[in-house]
């Protein structure tokens, strides 16, 4: 968000510690007076770090100038990041709370339109050993996992047109069931490319919209794509009336395979959305807020997690030598993926949210939810930063 405030990293005594992606600089417990205050403008960086100590500590940030900065507190050596502000305003003041171990530190900073500045060095010593920081993520760092992500989105849009030829098929020939089952196949395949949805703009909408914010509710004209054929199919409907509807989709699904070769994912999004389509599907698939009939919301969380997998398997050279805890990641999406499974039937079918038992729908919801806060971190480490 522009102009915000986050303080990534905090160190200590045992290593690294990513809060949530973000974490919102408050004035902590046991700030003092006596932590010092550090003056930043676009001359000069970290002037008032007179007395360094090891660990706990507030950092106050005063920007004395008149843009806008970015504030890194860095090992000078390396470059690796120990704890940042972001979006400190022309003459304000914000918090940097830190635990610091041994070692040499400098900030740095990266005012609006100008070059980086980095400040004095100062030398903790007297402390614990200091922790892992993480090294900052640069547009060239992502050059080829966004390189390999387009080619991925590129070749799912090619599926998607192609599973929606036997849906467009099913319901003119007035095969309802069959409609029923290619639908599912089509929509799982479009729900696999969620870290792409921005660069997808309308089309979006148009291909998977709901009728969230439409007056008309599913007979607003505005409701189309996707779960307006699922209402459709499920509801009843006359499957000729619906030809029409398949119709626009297969021909939304077209023009976004046109108009996404002249499209770039951003790299802020890849890290971004790896969190946030595990968090939309713990808010609309886990509560069937996005259910038209088919009962499907299961497979289509499954699908997500298809989908962060491809985002954290392009990440991973990026991922693997700054989180620790990629791990622990892995092993969240496999049991995850395990529970989501064990609500497939054994005839393929899925069974809906409402009908899942007390021990299933706690099991889901808490493997996802955990999903979603191991998840957070990436966003953090994988944005691409500024270095000079």
């Amino acid at each position: 968000m522009p102009g915000s405030v986050r303080a990534r990293w905090v160190v200590g005594a045992v290593g690294l510690v990513v809060v949530a992606g973000i974490a919102i600089a408050v004035w902590p417990d046991g700030a003092s007076a006596q932590d010092p205050e550090i003056s930043i403008s676009r001359s000069a960086c970290g002037q008032g770090w007179t007395d360094p100590k090891a660990g706990a500590q507030t950092f106050t940030l005063h920007n004395t100038g008149s843009v806008t900065s970015e504030v890194d507190l860095i090992d000078p050596g390396t470059g690796v990041v120990y704890g940042e502000v972001d979006g400190l305003g022309a003459g304000t003041t914000r918090p940097l709370p830190v635990t610091l171990g041994n070692g040499k530190y400098a900030f740095r900073c990266l005012p609006e339109d100008s070059s980086a500045i980095v400040g004095p060095v100062s030398t903790v010593s007297g402390g614990a050993e200091r922790g892992p920081g993480v090294a900052p993520v640069t547009n060239d760092d992502l050059l080829q996992p966004l390189k390999a992500y387009q080619a991925h989105v590129t070749q799912g849009l090619v599926r998607l047109v192609g599973d929606l030829g036997p849906v467009k098929d099913a319901v003119h020939r007035g095969d309802r069931a069959g409609a029923q089952a290619a639908w599912l196949t089509a929509h799982l395949t479009y729900e696999r490319l969620g870290a792409a949805y921005d660069a997808f703009g309308a089309s979006d909408g148009a291909l998977n919209g709901t009728t969230a914010g439409l007056p008309g509710g599913v007979a607003d004209p505005g409701f189309t794509g996707f779960h307006r054929l699922e209402y459709g199919l499920w509801h009843g409907e006359d499957l000729g009336a619906l030809g029409a509807v398949v119709d626009r989709l297969d021909s939304d699904a077209h023009a976004l395979q046109d108009s996404f070769a002249q499209s770039q994912v951003d790299g802020n999004d890849l890290g971004l959305r790896a969190h946030e389509i595990v968090e939309n599907a713990l808010q609309f698939e886990l509560t069937g807020r996005t259910d038209y009939g088919s009962g499907t919301n299961l497979a289509t969380a499954r699908a997500n997690l298809d989908g962060v997998q491809t985002v954290l398997d392009v990440l991973r050279p990026v991922l693997a030598p700054r989180f620790p805890q990629l791990s622990t990641v892995d092993g969240w999406m496999k049991r995850t993926e395990t529970a989501l499974d064990g609500a497939r039937r054994a005839d393929g079918s899925w069974t809906p949210v409402g009908q899942l038992s007390t021990p299933q729908r706690q099991k889901i919801n808490g493997d996802v939810a955990e999903l979603t806060e191991q998840l957070a971190p990436i966003a953090a480490i994988a944005e691409p930063r500024r270095v000079s």
